[in-house]
């Protein structure tokens, strides 16, 4: 299944959020609903909390008075700390209770309010984060909930801040807006990039991009750090390292919007043992390529075929194009894609003469009238420049002490 995590600030409006994405058809996992039950009357979680903060957290009727919960346990960290580790392991088990009973084709959102805090981003194909400037959230807060000014200050103060979530978000709704304004953003996020995600999960679908040149993004750096979570929590300890690589690893430097990956594995073995996960996890093998183009030798084996083995993986996201190389420690391969990167970082000439090859190349590319023809063209383009580049980029490690 597609797995969405949904965050905002307290205010922010993510049930306003996942209310639409209902009605399209995902399935929502709500953690305030479940945090709720989990401390029902009669609950061993409302004895937990009873024990750790006192009667004076229960209503007449023996209820849980959340407003006096919160007035506790906001009050510092260490009450706060304490709270979570009471409620967050009963949602926990709730919540995977609720994920096993759902479809496998569906499009699951969990509704996490500390979703940043906790640092779980990398467990989703996607994290929603609804964005509200906070003193509007305040006054949302003691508008429409009818909570003390103080008391809303004090819980927006001990969540992330705004450009914490901006970094985990891949995607950031803006709800500063009038009621509703977000409903059509919503709808045109989960018929253009939600759905077909899942199908292309589900059909093992690679998303192609054309070879076109788009100028340096600011945020490609950012975008490939989320990249590399899943990885790492895919991964594990089988992956040596995982280093963003290519083009968009270079600062300024125009670049097809894919962002490339590298995964430093021991052995082509260890690749095939992730397909699977990685598959899952949302990047797709790519099947028919098996290996790199060798380079001439020059440090001596280089040209053996069997050295330049790798495995590759896209992405199945129809909003971020992405190669997942696996290759093998102190492949030249391995050593190579890290080398450029660092060479072209280093060297403006070097990063110069890229820029205008790789123009070149996507001109070529643009004259083909299919995507799978453009591509082609575009690396046959490059091939010779990146012969003679294979040297040029050692003998600058040699001058430089490059290394690993």
């Amino acid at each position: 299944m597609l797995r969405i995590g949904l965050t905002g600030g307290i205010g922010a409006g993510k049930s306003t959020v996942s209310k639409v994405l209902s009605e399209l058809g995902a399935v929502i996992v709500d953690a305030d609903l479940i945090a709720r039950e989990v401390v029902e009357r009669g609950t061993p979680g409302l004895a937990t909390l009873i024990d750790r903060f006192g009667e004076e957290i229960l209503a007449a009727d023996g209820a849980l008075d959340r407003q006096a919960l919160a007035a506790r346990a906001f009050a510092d960290d260490e009450s706060r700390l304490a709270l979570n580790s009471i409620v967050h392991p009963l949602v926990g088990a709730r919540t995977m209770e609720i994920i096993e009973s759902v479809p496998e084709d569906a499009v699951l959102v969990q509704d996490i309010p500390l979703l940043v805090e906790g640092g779980m981003g990398a467990a989703f194909h996607l994290v929603l984060i609804v964005c509200v400037e906070a003193e509007e959230r305040v006054r949302r807060l003691v508008g429409s909930r009818g909570m003390l000014e103080t008391d809303a200050r004090s819980r927006i103060a001990a969540q992330s801040d705004d450009d914490q979530r901006r970094a985990a978000a891949d995607v950031l709704l803006d709800n500063n807006g009038a009621p509703g304004s977000l409903e059509s953003e919503i709808r045109a996020l989960w018929s253009e990039r939600l759905v077909p995600f899942e199908s292309n999960i589900r059909t093992r679908t690679v998303v192609t991009a054309l070879p076109a040149l788009a100028p340096a993004n600011p945020q490609w750096p950012e975008q490939a750090r989320r990249l590399i979570g899943r990885l790492e929590l895919v991964c594990g300890d089988r992956a040596l390292r995982i280093d963003h690589i290519g083009s968009t690893a270079v600062d300024g430097l125009p670049a097809r919007d894919v962002i490339d990956i590298q995964i430093t594995v021991a052995g082509l073995g260890t690749a095939d043992d992730l397909a699977e996960s990685l598959t899952a996890a949302g990047f797709p093998q790519i099947e028919n390529i098996t290996a790199d183009d060798p380079k001439p030798a020059y440090q001596g084996g280089e040209t053996d075929p069997a050295l330049w083995g790798k495995r590759i993986h896209g992405a199945a996201d129809p909003a971020r194009p992405a190669n997942i190389h696996l290759r093998v420690a102190e492949w030249p391969g391995q050593r190579f894609a890290l080398l450029f990167r660092d060479w072209l970082r280093a060297d403006a000439e070097a990063r110069a003469e890229y820029s205008t090859i790789n123009k070149g190349a996507a001109d070529k590319a643009s004259a083909c009238s299919s995507v799978e023809g453009a591509i082609e063209a575009y690396v046959d383009a490059k091939a010779p420049w990146f012969d003679l580049a294979y040297r040029r980029a050692w003998h600058w490690a040699e001058q430089t002490g490059w290394s690993l």
